[in-house]
């Protein structure tokens, strides 16, 4: 029976280092994705303009997928695609593993809350989940998105921004005062999943 046992637990740990490395791979593509953008917005553009034509009216019916009901329709695609084909490129986004490690337990604090906010279920701001674990400078901002599974549609989302008046998200995406990057996502109870993008102009991992 303790063979058995073994046995079961060598053939679990695969499974879960494939699981680990699998998002691993997503969070790094996810910080891969938004430099791409920032370091050459017009190439980009390219990206969307191949799912420009998916919609109908405010459905979004993108090959493959489930339809999404969006706010703005393409109104708001377009006004991304003339963004990007206009916009002056910045710098590009390094992965940042203690960024990835705060955007991580916030997403997993929100998902099973249902929650989409960037305070979390103890009252903590980005700035409280970056001192805890370790030293940050300059400035620090977060994104969330939910929905998409995929590293280009998290980023393609949060360009568009439909609905959010201020384009915030995209904003931050293209302040060219943050330099690095952490990614992590979580199961959601409400929109199946949450991703989490913490940025920093820097920050150092520990005390």
């Amino acid at each position: 029976m303790r063979f058995a046992a073994l046995l079961l637990v060598a053939l679990a740990l695969p499974a879960q280092e494939s699981a680990q490395e699998k998002a691993k791979a997503f969070e790094r593509a996810v910080v891969q994705e938004l430099s791409d953008a920032r370091v050459n917005p017009r190439a980009y553009a390219r990206h969307l303009l191949e799912l420009r034509n998916c919609f109908e009216g405010t459905l979004w019916k993108r090959p493959g997928r489930t339809p999404l009901r969006t706010e703005e329709g393409q109104d708001a695609y377009d006004e991304a695609i003339d963004f990007l084909e206009a916009a002056r490129p910045v710098g590009p986004l390094r992965f940042n593993e203690g960024l990835a490690r705060a955007a991580r337990l916030h997403a997993r604090d929100l998902g099973p809350r249902g929650a989409l906010e960037h305070v979390g279920s103890d009252g903590s701001r980005l700035s409280d989940r970056l001192n805890r674990l370790g030293t940050w400078h300059g400035l620090i901002a977060e994104n969330i998105s939910t929905l998409e599974e995929d590293p280009r549609q998290v980023v393609i989302q949060l360009l568009v921004d439909d609905g959010v008046p201020s384009r915030g998200h995209r904003q931050t995406i293209f302040n060219p005062d943050l330099h690095q990057a952490g990614v992590g996502s979580a199961p959601h109870r409400d929109y199946q999943v949450v991703t989490v993008i913490d940025y920093a102009d820097g920050f150092t991992l520990g005390h």
